[in-house]
């Protein structure tokens, strides 16, 4: 139980996190992965999608943290959005030759090992 717990917090301030730094500066967030933000509507879009999306994670780890019965279901749907993630960002590197995109390894990195540790949490509590 603690080392889900663990793993929800550290999930909690990454996503809280980039969530609000995506909210707040999304131009230089965005800048990151190489994207440029032309427009007000697509500051918007970024400041909602990865900004707001970002944010309601966490608010939602926040409250599996104080509610047990949402332990699970916090940790099954970060398997599930990480390992999303993963596989779409392994689709576009193959799609658009990803050997040179260090910002998406680096992502997909990060990734794989969040998804890693909420299954390893996942069936720590399956266990108990």
């Amino acid at each position: 139980m603690l080392f889900a717990r663990v793993v929800l917090v550290i999930q909690l301030l990454a996503l809280g996190g980039l969530g609000l730094a995506y909210f707040v500066r999304p131009h230089e967030m965005a800048s990151l992965s190489g994207m440029l933000l032309m427009s007000a509507a697509a500051a918007t879009d970024v400041r909602a999608y990865y900004g707001g999306l970002q944010l309601g994670l966490a608010a939602f780890i926040g409250m599996a943290l104080t509610r047990l019965e949402l332990t699970r279901t916090a940790l099954t749907l970060l398997v599930l959005l990480y390992s999303a993630l993963a596989l779409a960002r392994i689709g576009g590197l193959w799609l658009d030759g990803g050997a040179q995109q260090t910002f998406n390894l680096y992502a997909l990195l990060l990734e794989v090992v969040s998804a890693g540790l909420c299954f390893w949490a996942l069936r720590g509590l399956q266990r108990a």
